[in-house]
C-alpha cells in the first residue's frame, strides 16, 4: 500500500498550481512527520481525482504544495448510493459510526432523532473532521456528505427520490414479551437486500432501546420501506450500523 502522506484539500487541483495548506495540515507534515521542502505528498479534493505533489514552500507554520501529476481520475458518484441514517449515541460510539460509514463507502450520513434517542446534539464539525481523516486513510477520492441532525420524519422526507429505506427492526410484536417476542419479527437482512440490488438505499438504525412500537408501525406502513433483522442477538447501536452497511456493500454495493 502507498505510504506517501495523503491530504484532502478544498482547492482546485492542476499541475503546477500551488495549494496553501491550513495550519493543522502544515503542522502534521512539517512537525509530526518531519517532512520538508521537496517531500512528496498526495492530494485529493473530491472533484479532480488524486495528484502527486511536492512541498514547494515552507514559511514558519505555513506550507504550500504543488501538484505535479494526476495519479487517479475522479470516478463518477457511486451507483447505487448508500445513505446511513443513525440515531446518535455516546460521543465515542457516534464517532465510530461516522468513521466506519466513511470507510464502508457511504455517500451520505445523517444523525436522526427518534423517540428513544438519548443524545440529542452532535458536533457536525467534529463528525466532518472524522469523515475527512477516514477518507484520507481509506483511499477514498471523495468525502461523504455529513448532514445536520434531524427528526426522523424530516430525515426520511429529505432522502433523494427513489431511495429505498431499510430499517433495522430487531423487535417482535408481542406486547409484554422481551423485545416483543418472536411474532412479527422482520426477515433476515441479507434476504431483504437481495430484492434491492441496483437501488439507492438508506439504512436506518435506532438508538439504545430500538424504535418504539409507534415508530415501527409508521415505518412499516411507509412506501418503499423495508424492515430487516440482523439476527437473533440484540446488537449495540454502533455494531448494528456497521453490520448493516457491511451486508449492503457485500450484497448490493461495490464489494461484488
Amino acid at each position: 500500500m502507498p505510504t506517501t502522506s495523503r491530504l484532502f484539500v478544498s482547492a482546485d487541483l492542476s499541475a503546477g498550481r500551488a495549494v496553501a495548506l491550513d495550519e493543522e495540515q502544515a503542522n502534521y507534515l512539517l512537525r509530526v512527520l518531519r517532512l520538508g521542502a521537496g517531500s512528496e505528498v498526495r492530494l485529493f479534493n473530491g472533484r479532480h481525482g488524486e495528484w502527486s505533489a511536492v512541498i514547494s514552500g515552507v514559511a514558519g507554520r505555513k506550507a504550500e504544495v504543488s501538484p505535479a501529476q494526476q495519479l487517479r481520475v475522479q470516478p463518477p458518484p457511486a451507483s447505487p448510493a448508500l445513505t446511513l441514517l443513525f440515531a446518535p449515541v455516546k460521543k465515542d460510539e457516534t464517532d465510530l459510526i461516522v468513521e466506519k460509514a466513511t470507510e464502508l463507502g457511504a455517500a451520505r450520513v445523517r444523525p436522526v432523532l427518534s423517540q428513544r434517542t438519548q443524545t440529542r446534539t452532535v458536533r457536525l464539525d467534529r463528525l466532518r473532521k472524522i469523515a475527512l481523516e477516514a477518507a484520507e486513510q481509506t483511499e477514498r477520492l471523495d468525502l461523504p456528505d455529513i448532514a445536520d441532525v434531524a427528526g426522523l420524519d424530516a430525515a426520511l422526507a429529505a432522502l433523494p427520490a427513489g431511495t429505498a429505506v431499510l430499517f433495522c427492526d430487531e423487535a417482535g410484536d408481542e406486547a409484554g414479551a422481551p423485545w416483543g417476542g418472536e411474532a412479527g419479527r422482520a426477515g433476515p437482512m441479507r434476504a431483504v437486500l437481495e430484492g434491492l440490488k441496483g437501488r439507492d438505499a438508506a439504512i436506518l438504525t435506532g438508538p439504545e432501546g430500538g424504535f418504539t412500537r409507534e415508530e415501527r408501525a409508521v415505518l412499516r406502513g411507509r412506501a418503499d420501506t423495508h424492515s430487516a433483522s440482523l439476527g437473533p442477538r440484540i446488537l449495540r447501536a454502533e455494531t448494528a450500523a456497521i453490520a448493516a452497511m457491511t451486508l449492503w456493500q457485500a450484497t448490493c454495493g461495490d464489494w461484488g
